[in-house]
């Protein structure tokens, strides 16, 4: 029999997650916006980036999940 996933554990899972995303395209956003010459590599790989933030974002607001963000 297969081991049940409980809420709080995914849950806390996708909270690590935006976190790790968050931090990766504000990295990537201030890597793109100091480079002296604009490359269609980095608009995309930064588009890319905020495009997982944001769809993880509408996720934890649809699951009504709150954090604190230090």
């Amino acid at each position: 029999m297969a081991k049940k996933i409980k809420k709080r554990d995914v849950d806390r899972e996708l909270l690590n997650t935006l976190k790790e995303l968050e931090l990766e395209w504000k990295q990537i956003e201030s890597i793109v916006s100091r480079s002296v010459e604009f490359t269609l590599e980095g608009n995309y790989w930064e588009r890319v980036a905020r495009a997982k933030y944001m769809y993880l974002l509408k996720e934890a607001r649809h699951r009504k999940l709150r954090a604190d963000f230090h």
